[in-house]
């Protein structure tokens, strides 16, 4: 029986990770290397011991509302996108409310995690720790993992030939970076689009002499702003969107999408991303296109070499006088701290049964927090994952034998070996995989009871967004106040905005309202389809299963 549990890191997913030990009457230890909670949004402008944190400017991709604690919401009156700075208030706000601190080991390094010799009968861990240069043992039932995706940058300069041994200018990695201000006046760089490479072309562009972006693959880019002003994820984010999504052909699916972003502009012309692409990546930024109608910032394709003061990129043209390369080329999570004998037993997040467990071990009782990507918050998958995790130590649920555990993460590994840049793109849907989880720590809701039993809120769970409120309904760790903030999610998504009030005598919510009506039946219909053949697959009236 799993008591003791360290967790490693005190960030998004350390902070759900003890707080869901608690809930499970379990005895949490945390360590954190820093002084401080929040992990990677804790902004400083020094880069001590290694640690990477966000940059001074950087803003949530995802809503406050679709990002929140399951049972915490955002204070109704923070922005929907919030800055470093408002998500680390909100994080103090819930460590506060649900007492979190007192179990955390400030200015506390992990030097090792190893199995202890019984560990086939124990599954117990010893785990080494350093506070001021003294060393200290512990032994834990349990260890919950929680440093994340953003533990040391990938530099990979082997790609880049001549940028260490030719090129005169300065080179350095995205996590080095702070602010514009260093930049300004000079000839810039930046290697990656993905959000970060994004974000600081268009912050450099205000004070560089010139801003260079080099792609590498299709990309799309979208607003956070979406229909009628609201947040995007708030609107694209729903079970009604994602049984679209299951319904309807792949091949038209992609077609929808595509328009839907050539709706805004045409990412051909900026040579950005084709309908005919492939392969492609997705990022947020609402700057970047002006940045390059205004020419601000020049695409390039691939660099292909440096020179001393140049880059050579693989169509043949070449950019003279570089200042500055900026790699945004993301980063590699090692877990240095854990023994190569369980290391080995994964290459990375793929390996890991539902992402979490290693499955060969002989014992449950390490889980990996917070290293899934998903297209939607990643703060919303970890705690997810920790009240499955945690649900588990305490006997609540159960895993399938190791054989079939295998058998799952083959199946769900891609065909084809992707290099690492490229793994680093492969996002799972935020629904299937929330959903997933949650089936496993029965607390899925369903769409269909709720239909029979508040056809309101049955109705704004389906069509509205799949917020977190949704997962605390039913189940384990039930919140009776669940509902009403379903209900309220678009007040408080409002709220900050009602700075200047206006008269409007359109009555959009009763519109919506009649819009539900008129596409109840069709959703009916689906439901008993999914009831009736089981086979088809995915349904979103299934309610929690074994």
């Amino acid at each position: 029986m799993v008591r003791s549990v360290a967790i490693i890191g005190a960030g998004v997913s350390g902070l759900a990770s003890v707080k869901c030990c608690l809930d499970e009457g379990l005895e949490p230890t945390c360590f954190e290397r820093s002084e401080d909670i929040g992990g990677l949004w804790r902004y400083t402008n020094s880069m001590d011991n290694g640690r990477v944190s966000v940059y001074r400017s950087v803003i949530t991709n995802t809503s406050k509302e679709m990002s929140c604690f399951s049972d915490f919401p955002c204070p109704e009156d923070f922005p929907n996108y919030l800055p470093h700075s408002l998500l680390m208030e909100y994080f103090r706000m819930y460590a506060r409310h649900f007492d979190l601190l007192q179990h955390i080991h400030f200015k506390t390094t992990v030097l090792s995690v190893r199995k202890r010799s019984d560990f086939a009968t124990s599954g117990q861990w010893e785990v080494v720790t350093e506070t001021d240069g003294v060393q200290k043992s512990h032994i834990f039932d349990a260890v919950m993992v929680c440093t994340g995706h953003f533990q040391e940058p990938y530099l990979p300069l082997a790609s880049f030939p001549g940028i260490d041994t030719r090129f005169k200018g300065q080179y350095l990695h995205s996590w080095e970076y702070k602010d514009a201000e260093a930049f300004r006046g000079k000839r810039v760089l930046v290697v990656g689009i993905g959000n970060t490479g994004g974000d600081l072309s268009v912050e450099l562009s205000h004070v560089a002499a010139k801003v260079f972006l080099s792609v590498r693959s299709s990309t799309w880019v979208c607003s956070r702003v979406s229909d009628q002003g609201f947040p995007l994820d708030m609107i694209s984010t729903t079970r009604f969107n994602h049984f679209l999504d299951w319904l309807l052909p792949s091949a038209l699916m992609r077609r929808i999408r595509f328009r839907k972003f050539n709706s805004w502009f045409n990412h051909a012309n900026y040579g950005l991303a084709s309908t005919k692409s492939s392969n492609f990546k997705v990022i947020v930024n609402e700057e970047l296109p002006f940045c390059l109608l205004s020419g601000t910032i020049v695409l390039k394709s691939n660099v292909k070499e440096f020179t001393e003061s140049s880059a050579v990129f693989e169509d043949g043209t070449t950019e003279e006088n570089i200042d500055v390369v900026l790699f945004a080329t993301g980063y590699i999570f090692p877990f240095s701290f854990l023994e190569e004998s369980v290391r080995s037993l994964f290459d990375d997040n793929r390996s890991l049964y539902k992402r979490i467990f290693p499955p060969q071990l002989e014992k449950p009782t390490l889980a990996i927090i917070g290293l899934v990507q998903l297209t939607g918050s990643v703060m919303v998958g970890a705690e997810m994952q920790a009240r499955w995790v945690t649900g588990i130590f305490a006997g609540w649920n159960k895993l399938p034998p190791t054989s079939k555990m295998m058998a799952d993460v083959l199946k769900k590994k891609p065909l084809v070996e992707r290099n690492l840049s490229e793994r680093k793109n492969l996002k799972m849907s935020f629904i299937s995989y929330i959903d997933e989880i949650a089936s496993c720590a029965d607390i899925k809701p369903s769409v269909l009871t709720l239909l029979l039993t508040d056809p309101r809120l049955a109705l704004a769970v389906f069509f509205g967004p799949c917020s977190p409120y949704q997962y605390r309904l039913v189940g384990r760790g039930k919140w009776r106040g669940a509902r009403d903030a379903i209900l309220t999610q678009w007040q408080r998504t409002l709220k900050p905005l009602r700075t200047r009030v206006v008269d409007n005598s359109s009555d959009s919510s009763c519109s919506w309202r009649w819009m539900c009506l008129l596409v109840l039946p069709a959703a009916l219909t689906a439901g008993f389809l999914f009831s009736k053949y089981p086979q088809l697959g995915w349904s979103p009236w299934a309610g929690p299963q074994l």
